[in-house]
């Protein structure tokens, strides 16, 4: 018998629609459904939504679940109700400004939410991006290294900016490394930010040969991390702090503490973090990565 997918309509802050098959298991490994990813996305949205506040959103997505064929999509998809907020020419853009524009997502399977280090101005086609706001720089390991030689890593960029000024968050990938945002006034374009974190990572590379490569060619990374700078470029997004992941399990890109990161140095306790475990420390700790919503 062919499968069915079931159907509820629902009301989402006002906004009626109908999510379908709920069931359908997202993520095999750990049998993971599409309710749960909903779920978690309706609990995680008071953190989630101001890191989502008028940036772009690309969305990954992966209609059969992690493991099988996904997508990136940044145009608006077929059916987009006319009350999500949208931006740009071609592409257009959508912003998630509410749970019920994240809920409308999540139920596409839009499991990856990715966005620019910039926001936009306006709305429509006379929409115009204002200047990054924030530098992200993402430790990316290579073959034969881990959080642990990341955390190390991280430390070292950390006293870099705050050389010149910057206080950093620590945000675990969900995937294998980590990124490193700092706050800026917003009066540097795109290009000159990714100069800037392009010569730190050469500085980094030269002083610590041995651990770090700046370098994008894959034959350089065994046994190093490599500091990906070219996520300052303009037309690049990164994964969005709290949106969950398309691995073989439900992680998220998760805000940590510093002493966390320290502690991961040398081979300590430091893992990617699942949806459970970022419920749980929101309720605790709030968001650790608020100073990037201001």
């Amino acid at each position: 018998m062919a499968y069915e997918a079931t159907k509820v309509t629902v009301e989402v802050e006002g906004r009626r629609m109908r999510l379908s098959s709920l069931d359908k298991v997202m993520y095999p490994r750990t049998n993971t459904t599409k309710a749960e990813v909903l779920d978690y996305y309706a609990r995680i949205s008071p953190v989630l939504l101001p890191h989502l506040a008028g940036r772009p959103v690309t969305r990954v997505r992966f209609p059969h679940g992690v493991g099988d064929t996904q997508f990136f999509e940044k145009n608006i998809p077929a059916g987009t109700p006319p009350w999500l907020r949208r931006a740009g020419n071609d592409p257009v853009f959508p912003f998630i400004d509410d749970l019920a524009g994240l809920t409308f997502f999540a139920n596409l399977n839009s499991i990856e939410l990715h966005v620019p280090q910039w926001r936009w101005e306006g709305e429509g086609r006379a929409a115009e991006p204002r200047r990054p706001d924030r530098l992200v720089i993402d430790l990316d390991p290579g073959p034969g290294v881990g959080l642990p030689e990341c955390a190390d890593v991280a430390v070292l960029v950390r006293e870099r900016l705050t050389q010149i000024g910057l206080d950093t968050v620590p945000v675990t990938s969900g995937s294998k490394g980590l990124q490193l945002y700092a706050v800026l006034p917003g009066v540097h374009s795109s290009d000159q930010i990714r100069d800037t974190v392009a010569q730190l990572a050469q500085e980094l590379s030269k002083s610590h040969p041995d651990r770090v490569v700046w370098k994008m060619a894959k034959d350089l990374r065994p046994g190093k991390i490599f500091l990906d700078w070219s996520q300052n470029v303009a037309a690049k997004t990164t994964i969005c702090p709290y949106s969950l992941r398309g691995r073989d399990a439900p992680t998220v890109a998760a805000p940590r503490t510093w002493a966390e990161i320290e502690g991961g140095v040398g081979g300590g306790e430091l893992h990617q973090l699942r949806m459970d475990e970022v419920l749980a420390r929101v309720e605790e700790q709030g968001d650790l990565a608020a100073a990037l919503t201001q």
